[in-house]
Parts: C-alpha cells; sequence; structure tokens
C-alpha cells in the first residue's frame, strides 16, 4: 500500500456499536425531507408530535420503538415516484411534493391545485394538454405514485433490517380513516395504527410550519373521521393544549428532545452489519430518485471495493470506504428532477443547483459522528487534483486518496451508464477519456488500478454506440 493511502486509512473513523441507531437514522431523515419537498426536520418533528400521541395512548414500549422509527423512516420511499411526477405533472417534484401535503381530496382543492402545480413553465397548449391528462386518468395516476412509493419504502425498510411493524405502518402511510387512502384503501382499525399516528403527525407538521398551531389543530379536527382516527384527533388535540408541546416543535434542539423519546427498554445500538444495511439501503433511496441513475451508487461502491482492493487498502478500510460509496450522492436527493433528468445541457442556475449537491450531501452525513469522516467524501467527490472541480476548489493533496478512489469509480460508471443527455460510452472509449483526465479530475494510481480490475471483467457481447460528451460525463 502506497504512503499516502497507509497515511490515511490510519485515520478513518471504525464502527463503534456503542453508537445509537437514533442518531443515524434522525440524520439521514433530513435526506429524505429534502426529497419530499419539506423544510429540514419535518421528519424529526413528525417523530415528536407521534411518539406523544403514542404515549398518551399507553402503546407498549415495544410499539413505541417501532413508532419511533415508522416515524423518522415514513418517506423512505419518497424518491421512487419523483421522476414520475415530473413527467406527468412536468412540475418540480420537490415543489409538488411540498404543495400536495397542503390538501385534503376534496374535489375543489384537487382542481386547484393541479390548475396551480401543472406545466407552469410550460407552454399554453402543453399546459392544457397535460391537465386534461391528469382530468381523465387522475385516479390511476393518483394510485400508481402512491402504490410505487409506500411499496418501495416498506421494502426498503425490511432489508434495513427494522420489523415488521415499521415496514406496514410505511406501507399503509396514506391510507384514511374512512376507506378512501391508498395504496390498498384500507378504513378504520384495518390501518396500522403506527401508520395513523404517522398521518396525522405528517399533517400537523406541514401545516403547523406552514401556518402555526391553530392551523393545524383546526385541520386535524377538520378531518376527523374522514382522514383520521377520531380518537387520535382526540389525543393530539388534549395535547395542543400544552404550550410546550408547540414551543419543543420549534425549538432549535428539537432534535436532541427527540433522541430522549426513544423507548430506553428498547434503545438500539449500531454495529458494522447494520451500518451495512443501513448504508445499502439509503443507497437504494438515492438512486431510485432518477431512472438514469438507478444502480449506480451500488455500482459506485463495487468499482472502489475493486479499485481499493487493487491498492491493497486493509479489508477494513475497504468497508468503510464502500459505505462512503454508496452514500456519496446522497445530497442528489435535493435536486430536482426537473434537472437530474433534463435532456439537454443544465442552465447556469441549473447548474449551480446541481453541484450543490456535494454540500447537502456533507451537511447531511456531518451529522452522524460515525459518518464524518465520509461527509467528506460525499462534499468532495467532484473536486478535481488541479483545483479547478467544485464545491470549495481543492487541489492535490487536500483531496484524500479516498475520495480520489470514489472519483475515479464515479466517473467511470458515469461514462459506462445510460445518461439522459446521451447513450453509455463502451468501456474502452470511457478509459481513454480518463486517461485524458489523469492528474487533472483523475489520480494516477486510481486510474492504473481500475484498468487493472476491467482486463478482469467480461468484455460486453456488443457494444453502445459512442456519443461524445466527455465533458458533461465528467462533471456530472
Amino acid at each position: 500500500m502506497n504512503d499516502t493511502l497507509r497515511r490515511t486509512a490510519n485515520t478513518i473513523e471504525q464502527g463503534d456499536s456503542t453508537l445509537r441507531l437514533a442518531e443515524i437514522i434522525s440524520a439521514l431523515s433530513h435526506a429524505l425531507d429534502m426529497t419530499d419537498g419539506q423544510p429540514a426536520g419535518h421528519s424529526v418533528r413528525c417523530c415528536w408530535i407521534g411518539m406523544h400521541v403514542g404515549e398518551a395512548l399507553g402503546l407498549t414500549v415495544t410499539d413505541l420503538s417501532d413508532l419511533y422509527y415508522a416515524l423518522l423512516l415514513k418517506d423512505l420511499g419518497c424518491s421512487s415516484n419523483a421522476a414520475r411526477i415530473c413527467q406527468l405533472y412536468v412540475s418540480n417534484d420537490q415543489t409538488f411534493k411540498r404543495n400536495v401535503k397542503l390538501i385534503d381530496d376534496s374535489l375543489p382543492q384537487i382542481l386547484r391545485f393541479v390548475v396551480s402545480n401543472t406545466a407552469v413553465k410550460s407552454g399554453l397548449a402543453t399546459r392544457l394538454k397535460t391537465i386534461l391528462n391528469l382530468a381523465m386518468n387522475g385516479g390511476g395516476i393518483e394510485h400508481e405514485l402512491i402504490e410505487t412509493r409506500c411499496h418501495r419504502g416498506a421494502d426498503i425498510a425490511r432489508q434495513m433490517g427494522f420489523s415488521a411493524a415499521v415496514s406496514q405502518a410505511i406501507l399503509a402511510l396514506d391510507e384514511h380513516w374512512n376507506g378512501g387512502g391508498q395504496p390498498l384503501g384500507l378504513a378504520g382499525d384495518r390501518i396500522s395504527l403506527l401508520a395513523r399516528i404517522a398521518l396525522l403527525a405528517q399533517v400537523v407538521d406541514v401545516f403547523h410550519t406552514a401556518a402555526g398551531a391553530k392551523a393545524a389543530l383546526r385541520e386535524v379536527s377538520r378531518r376527523s373521521g374522514t382522514w383520521f382516527d377520531p380518537a387520535l384527533v382526540a389525543v393530539l388535540q388534549s395535547l395542543g393544549d400544552r404550550s410546550s408541546f408547540w414551543e419543543t416543535l420549534g425549538s432549535p434542539d428539537i432534535e436532541a428532545r427527540v433522541y430522549d423519546l426513544e423507548p430506553s427498554g428498547e434503545m438500539r445500538t449500531v454495529d458494522d452489519d447494520l451500518l451495512d444495511d443501513i448504508a445499502d439501503g439509503f443507497a437504494q433511496v438515492i438512486d431510485a430518485k432518477s431512472p438514469f441513475t438507478s444502480g449506480h451508487s451500488k455500482r459506485v461502491a463495487l468499482f472502489t471495493d475493486l479499485i481499493a482492493r487493487e491498492m491493497d487498502m486493509p479489508d477494513a478500510r475497504r468497508r468503510w470506504l464502500v459505505r462512503a460509496a454508496l452514500l456519496h450522492d446522497i445530497g442528489k436527493l435535493g435536486v430536482s428532477n426537473e434537472i437530474l433528468d433534463k435532456p439537454a445541457k443544465l442552465d447556469d442556475e441549473e447548474w449551480v443547483l446541481m453541484k450543490d449537491h456535494s454540500a447537502r450531501g456533507e451537511a447531511i452525513l456531518s451529522r452522524i459522528a460515525v459518518f464524518s469522516g465520509m461527509a467528506s467524501i460525499a462534499g468532495s467527490h467532484h473536486e478535481k487534483l488541479d483545483g479547478s472541480g467544485y464545491p470549495r476548489g481543492l487541489k492535490g493533496e487536500d483531496i484524500s486518496i479516498e475520495t480520489r478512489i470514489v472519483t475515479a469509480a464515479d466517473i467511470f460508471d458515469a461514462l459506462t451508464a445510460e445518461r439522459p443527455y446521451r447513450a453509455a460510452i463502451p468501456l474502452s472509449t470511457a478509459l481513454g477519456i480518463m486517461a485524458r483526465e489523469i492528474g487533472t479530475s483523475i489520480d494516477p494510481l486510481c486510474y492504473l488500478a481500475l484498468v487493472r480490475v476491467t482486463e478482469q471483467l467480461e468484455p460486453a457481447p456488443c457494444e453502445p454506440p459512442v456519443m461524445r460528451t466527455p465533458a458533461l460525463s465528467l462533471t456530472a
């Protein structure tokens, strides 16, 4: 192993068996908030609201523990329908998701929402055509979007090792007390109690954030018996009489207060295996954001592992680095699919928003002590050795060897995978493009390791046609 790699490897954090799962999930929930167009801390605030309802109901310690994680992870599937929303509504998916949470299922509100949120930047002909399609097929479209989101979130929760109760709560989040919800049309007590609490908490936070406590209480009261279990509304109203309940909800120390709400008898800690599962689960959330990034994070993690192995990085260090590779693009959850899936060159404003994903990713991972080293990789994987990268314009030795490995893996996958603006580039052509970037974008040792790795791969039976856009490929 080269000296730079050895020096840096000695500073990498290892998994801490006493680390609380609550710290990791509450921090990562901020990525879900971005994807769903909600103000930062939405999921944490929902946890504060929902846990107080659960405690007032006298739930068991086990049920409270499941409720705690269901509330933080309720939006785990929210990235999976983002591209479809952009396509169907010709709209910014994050703005759409934020605004849709402010309406109920009454026809006047739905009509106003569709008119105000459909193809607003398009010409009149496109706008009318899109609205007509929604008017004719709205029910099926709504079911498709909610079903995709709910099932995807529930599946990822189970893969991450959460209980069936947590998974079921995520699946049933959009079910309504009167049977008018989605995706299964369940009604009354057939809906998971945890899901009923989570939906109530979600609406309370959305309206409290938008218009204050009175507006939130008024809205849940209005939907009692339709969207919400009347018994839960009564509990919420009793909690709402306490000024301290709302003061804490809006306070800067809400996250610390939510940590304290995790049932002490069921407090969960994290080992290396669970850290792997969490990183893998959130990689699925990241990659579901766009059809053009399907599998990207996992492939980058695979290429990262192969390059690091070729460079003689120790097993424990490689395991850590694979997690970083899985999460390197977590900041893209905060970028609209209008930009991610645009089939043309981004304009200056869009390019600024796209580049911001590095800083967003670093900010999210920095919230987690055990992921703090990974944060710098998320923040720096678009930096270049010659100083021309972003977001900070780092140069040479300021870029860690771990970041250089992930960067090489990221560029290789970006070139060899299909993108909205071009077809996939053949392996040999991709390596040729990368060779021209050695010393500027790509570390020479990482490149040589990648070449040795690719020599061991089976060649594809036929290679797709080359469409040369190397500048875009290396930076996006």
